[in-house]
């Protein structure tokens, strides 16, 4: 099994611009040794680490990590796309042999079609040309955007991170949500992460709340385009990393035992070319 989503960080490095340092859940340091005896009770064997600040030195303290820390098989970083030079970072970075991809933080950036920007459209040539991957980080609000982006750069290897971030507490956005993301799955080749749906579900969130937007990516991506994360400690406002797991396999339920592997591993490996 295979956690293709999870963080780590120590607030006090400065550069988690997004983080409210009065959130008891979120602003405070974790790290292999607060998840190791969580991944062992889980069965997971390998974790994908993801960045949560956008800096390259916040990428280089990650893949710190990931050298001493077994169960990390790879880290998606971070790059300044807007700063040309920094061609020569990914080039770099890309020399690490757990050294995935990138990820900006587009739900963080005001401007809507900042991914269409010519002057950072290098970057995205780059993560192709170096054959890295790109998470796609984003809101509902981006779907047509993401389309348009992964039409430009169809050699691009893409995920989409946390299923789009569905607005699960306003029902009525459903509809929007589907279509976009039924357009992603049926017209490019991204994959999609099984990740943050918690998140984005009221504090008492339940089951039924989650089934349908669970049931719309495993019908339109398929087990072997999805792959399962616990977006951990996010995941942490609203659930524990057994509870939302235990919730994931209850969703997945109706798959065969091979589509299950594929979801809670196989597609990960694939997808990230995790090496055993």
């Amino acid at each position: 099994m295979i956690d293709a989503h999870h963080h780590y960080w120590h607030p006090s490095r400065g550069d988690y611009t997004w983080m409210p340092m009065d959130n008891p859940v979120l602003a405070r340091p974790y790290g292999p040794s607060d998840l190791t005896p969580i991944l062992e009770r889980n069965g997971i064997e390998r974790t994908v680490l993801v960045q949560a600040a956008a800096t390259v030195n916040e990428t280089e303290y990650m893949l710190g990590l990931a050298d001493a820390t077994a169960h990390i098989a790879g880290v998606v970083g971070w790059v300044d796309f807007e700063n040309p030079a920094d061609r020569e970072n990914l080039a770099r970075l890309a020399r690490h042999p757990k050294f995935l991809g990138v990820r900006p933080m587009i739900q963080d950036i005001e401007d809507v079609d900042w991914m269409l920007r010519r002057d950072i459209d290098w970057a995205f040539a780059a993560i192709a040309g170096e054959d890295l991957t790109f998470d796609a980080l984003g809101f509902p609000r981006h779907l047509e955007n993401f389309l348009t982006l992964l039409g430009r750069h169809p050699e691009m290897r893409v995920v989409i991170d946390h299923c789009m971030k569905p607005q699960i507490t306003d029902p009525s956005r459903f509809d929007h949500w589907a279509r976009g993301m039924t357009r992603l799955a049926r017209e490019t080749s991204a994959c999609c992460k099984f990740s943050g749906l918690v998140t984005e579900a009221h504090e008492n969130w339940a089951l039924d709340d989650l089934r349908p937007y669970a049931d719309h990516i495993l019908s339109e991506f398929g087990p072997y385009r999805t792959m399962w994360g616990s977006d951990w400690p996010v995941c942490r406002l609203r659930a524990e990393y057994a509870d939302w797991l235990e919730a994931a396999r209850t969703l997945a339920d109706d798959l065969t035992v091979e589509e299950k592997s594929r979801l809670f591993g196989g597609t990960a490996a694939e997808f990230y070319r995790l090496k055993p």
